[in-house]
């Protein structure tokens, strides 16, 4: 299993402690590639994609419009 997850250089001033989950380019449940932008995350004013860190089947675990604060898990992807 590996997470998905924002890397923490996103996160460079204190100003922003959290951004917010803007949307899923890919369906929960669905099988993805190692590298594959899977979702978007605002912080500030600054639009993140986030990639799948590995290949295999999403497992959504933040919803669109949550927050995501540094370091949180927004997904999983297992083999």
């Amino acid at each position: 299993m590996a997470d998905v997850q924002g890397a923490e250089e996103l996160w460079t001033t204190g100003l922003l402690p959290e951004g917010v989950l803007e949307r899923w380019f890919v369906a929960d449940g669905a099988r993805v590639r190692a590298g594959e932008t899977v979702a978007a995350v605002r912080i500030g004013a600054a639009l993140h994609d986030i990639a799948s860190p590995a290949g295999g089947r999403l497992t959504v675990l933040a919803p669109v419009d949550g927050l995501v604060d540094p370091g949180r898990i927004i997904a999983e992807v297992n083999a």
